[in-house]
């Protein structure tokens, strides 16, 4: 059974940090990339950061990089996202995602999994 529960979302001032949890079964973490998107109000759902299956690789999007880091803990079959440096433009609901490769989940449109998502919201 493919299972994804994200957690970790909250209010946070710019400038402060979260940390996003992506709880993921057994099976979906052995099967599948994992990864993560957001969806700001009014806009499309975009690509965040992926990590592939061994955890020596990541890819962030161009607005991200240098603030966020996407790892993982193969014991906990868990993928985190650490957010630094936040700013009022990072407000989303984020959501943890399940891939077969890191080009699909990069792409978007080869996601076979959606977690429920959970709300960051920045405040400036």
């Amino acid at each position: 059974q493919v299972q994804l529960v994200e957690s970790g979302g909250g209010l946070v001032q710019a400038g402060g940090s979260l940390r996003l949890s992506c709880a993921a079964s057994v099976r979906t973490f052995s099967l599948y990339i994992i990864g993560w998107f957001r969806q700001a109000p009014g806009k499309e759902r975009e690509f965040v950061a992926v990590i592939n299956r061994s955890g020596s690789s990541t890819y962030y999007a161009d607005s991200v990089k240098g603030r966020f880091t996407i790892s993982q803990d193969n014991a906990k079959n868990t993928v985190y996202l650490q957010m630094n440096s936040l700013k009022p433009e990072d407000t989303a609901v984020y959501y943890c995602a399940a891939a077969p490769t890191v080009a699909a989940m990069q792409s978007g449109s080869g996601i076979d999994y959606w977690g429920k998502g959970t709300l960051v919201t920045v405040s400036s």
